[in-house]
């Protein structure tokens, strides 16, 4: 059985775990997900497809047991196709998160600056390194969720694909590690000092 890699897998109608779960398909598991992490309440999303919270949360505890039990990460590769093209669910696309004027502004700026993306990728392993949760933080100080960040992630990534350079790639990578360790100084710093620098060796 092959190993699934994301951008090619097709879903086949003869692999029992992609069947719908109470009517509720991959794709439609993945757009959910999505859209929550957009901060969309859970109640709108459930109302828009006519699932009731029962169900949901079959859904939820099922769709996921299949993940770890697919051997071949077809489903969860999928999951992750699917995850990116939430935003375009015939169901959900309507529903929209409410976001601040700045929060707009910085995602925009996010789609458009590479460097500003890789700063905030930086930043975000910077946070989890120091026990902060990435994703909230750069919620709280940007105005940016998870699922916007994801999107806006994987579009820079497909256009790097799609034009491969490796001296680009190598500079926004430096870029992001050079802005990971200023934040996590930062980080360091607002937690009293690096736990490191109390250890004598």
């Amino acid at each position: 059985m092959g190993i699934a890699t994301s951008g090619y897998v097709q879903e086949g109608s003869d692999n029992p775990l992609l069947a719908p779960i109470h009517g509720v398909s991959l794709k439609d598991y993945a757009a959910i997900s999505m859209k929550l992490s957009t901060g969309i309440e859970v109640n709108a999303i459930l109302k828009a497809l006519g699932i009731d919270e029962v169900i949901w949360g079959e859904i939820n505890t099922l769709w996921p047991k299949r993940m770890q039990e697919d051997e071949s990460f077809t489903v969860s590769t999928l999951f992750g196709q699917y995850f990116m093209e939430g935003a375009t669910h015939p169901k959900l696309e309507n529903l929209v998160a409410e976001v601040s004027e700045d929060g707009k502004a910085n995602l925009e700026k996010l789609k458009t600056d590479r460097y500003f993306y890789e700063e905030l990728s930086g930043a975000r392993q910077a946070a989890y390194e120091y026990g902060i949760d990435g994703a909230q933080w750069i919620q709280d100080n940007f105005g940016i969720s998870l699922g916007d960040f994801q999107a806006v992630a994987m579009e820079w990534m497909t256009g790097q694909n799609l034009n491969w350079n490796s001296n680009d790639i190598s500079h926004y990578s430096d870029y992001q590690q050079e802005k990971q360790k200023e934040y996590a100084a930062k980080f360091a710093a607002e937690q009293g000092g690096n736990v490191a620098d109390d250890v004598e060796f």
